[in-house]
């Protein structure tokens, strides 16, 4: 669609070249941040499903359901970071980006010619929104690992094992063993609050790519440019 308006507006006899190279100018960077944001955002799409799945599986160690009921459960598993935080608040930036490259020029906030303007710079909103969630997500399962799961030790008592260690278990497999029940806990909750921690980190540095891409396509890509003002 945009290169149809170019090259319609490229047939104007009257336009100057001068004016005819501003507007390819103006549409090829206008491109270029869309499919930016459009590829962040079919990124994060994936990794917040990815976020959630692995989530829902620290629910179910080994696939058994009844240490969820029982409550013998890691804490910070119930802070819901990857479904919440890493998951569901991260498709609303996600599908702003990917919604930006298709946006209509015309028509923002009242002002018909700096449509595109205020669309990527709202974009900055969404990307702030996916920051937060990202950064809950990476913070929570940091704490998780750090923490350690709960298990049943060799004097037969349900405890964090590994609370006093300061993560340090997590350099010593070799104590790892100390949990008896759930049978490779350690081994089941390090394996997915890393992966949270991984995801969540790549979402952060995403929204942040994203903060950058949002102002610099505002400011520089989505000016008031000629192309517009024809447009419009």
């Amino acid at each position: 669609m945009k290169a149809k308006q170019a090259y319609s507006l490229l047939t104007w006899p009257s336009l100057s070249c001068r004016v005819k190279r501003e507007i390819l100018a103006a549409s090829a960077t206008t491109m270029c941040y869309g499919k930016c944001a459009r590829c962040i955002g079919h990124s994060l799409v994936w990794l917040a499903i990815l976020c959630i799945v692995a989530n829902i599986l620290l629910y179910f160690p080994n696939g058994e359901t009844k240490y969820a009921s029982e409550n013998h459960l890691s804490r910070f598993v119930w802070f819901f970071s990857g479904i919440v935080g890493g998951g569901l608040l991260m498709f609303l930036p996600a599908f702003v980006f990917i919604g930006l490259e298709q946006d209509d020029c015309c028509g923002c906030c009242g002002h018909e010619n700096c449509g595109k303007r205020c669309a990527m710079l709202s974009s900055v909103l969404a990307a702030l929104i996916g920051i937060a969630g990202s950064g809950y997500c990476v913070i929570v399962a940091a704490l998780g690992l750090a923490e350690g799961p709960v298990c049943r030790d060799s004097l037969d008592q349900w405890n964090y094992t590994f609370a006093n260690t300061d993560g340090q278990y997590l350099l010593d497999t070799s104590t790892w063993s100390q949990c008896i029940e759930p049978k490779h806990i350690v081994e089941w909750n390090v394996s997915l609050f890393s992966i949270l921690l991984a995801l969540g980190g790549i979402e952060f540095i995403l929204c942040l790519i994203q903060v950058i891409n949002g102002v610099m396509g505002g400011i520089c890509g989505y000016c008031c440019s000629r192309q517009q003002r024809y447009d419009c």
